[in-house]
């Protein structure tokens, strides 16, 4: 009994270190993207599965395949997905780990403050061509939305006046502030409230072994990476947003020990749906100070200059000259 004891549990732990899963995601910068380049939900989907020992192979195809690959079983799931009815009948999904949250942004002096799409009804509109922003997006103003092949693309007809306004991820404009606050301030007027959020899910297959447990590991692995920085690191943002002690109360998150000189006026909020009670606190070195004030004057250090901007033009933005 003993032996049987001893290689069932030697089987088990092989198993558990064996354990791959097969995702299938398609082209969508910077959150799932082809091998070498920035793919934000892969990376922090492959870090947290990691945590618990499962090894991730990623299949970039084009969205419909990705949908009939897991319908046919081909794929156990998908890194970065939307939820909806008709998914959830064969896929179990994780807590949203980030969220995709479209920012009207305009040239200097528009107005970015609007409450709804159908304020913007005599207005052009750029987006990204094939992105599901869903039907809230068409309500009342098909007619003026302009598709481009890109953020960068969109980019360059806001700034030449082909269109009035573009509709970009938060996480862009985080990376446009980042490279070019100057550039920013002088030509774009960003809006601060998203006009559009979509839950982004891990999905695995329910037939997958053990994907009840997968999903409930992945979840407490994301909460432990944005506690502990890995999150930063991915997004490779010094501030981001998010509730560390689950007492519904944000904190600003550092990532390392350099604050800078003066409290942050961008960072990234990773959910922004749950913002819960507003403050200003500030976790730095695995402890909360209540205000920016109370924050040892050892971190208030200026973080790291920006050498360069990033060379996966794909993922981010650029204002050119």
């Amino acid at each position: 009994m003993k032996i049987i004891s001893i290689l069932l549990f030697a089987l088990i732990a092989s198993y558990s270190q064996s354990q791959t899963l097969n995702l299938s995601s398609d082209v969508w910068p910077p959150f799932t993207n082809v091998e070498a380049e920035k793919s934000l939900a892969m990376d922090i989907v492959a870090q947290a599965l990691g945590n618990d020992s499962i090894t991730v192979n990623y299949k970039i195809v084009d969205f419909i395949t990705v949908m009939e690959d897991i319908n046919k079983g081909d794929a156990d799931g998908s890194a970065a997905l939307w939820k909806n009815d008709a998914r959830e009948e064969i896929l179990l999904f994780s807590s949203a780990y980030l969220e995709n949250q479209l920012i009207l942004v305009g040239r200097k002096g528009a107005d970015v403050e609007v409450s709804s799409f159908e304020e913007l009804e005599e207005k052009r509109i750029g987006v990204v061509e094939d992105y599901a922003y869903g039907e809230e997006l068409k309500s009342g103003i098909n007619n003026q939305i302009i598709h481009g092949e890109s953020d960068q693309q969109n980019l360059e007809r806001l700034l030449s006046q082909q269109v009035d306004y573009i509709l970009v991820d938060a996480i862009l404009i985080q990376y446009l502030l980042k490279y070019q606050l100057n550039d920013v301030t002088e030509f774009l007027e960003i809006g601060e409230i998203p006009m559009l959020t979509k839950f982004l899910h891990l999905a695995i297959r329910k037939d997958y072994p053990e994907a009840e447990q997968i999903i409930a590991n992945f979840n407490a692995a994301i909460n432990t990476m944005v506690v502990d920085g890995s999150y930063n690191e991915i997004l490779e943002l010094n501030w981001i947003r998010a509730d560390v002690d689950g007492d519904g109360k944000l904190e600003l998150i550092l990532a390392g020990d350099k604050a800078g000189t003066s409290a942050p006026d961008n960072f990234y909020t990773v959910k922004y749906s749950d913002q819960g009670v507003q403050s200003c606190r500030y976790y730095v070195d695995g402890q909360i100070y209540d205000n920016w004030n109370d924050v040892p004057g050892k971190y208030k250090i200026p973080p790291p200059k920006v050498s360069s901007y990033p060379a996966q033009n794909d993922a981010t933005m650029k204002i050119k000259f």
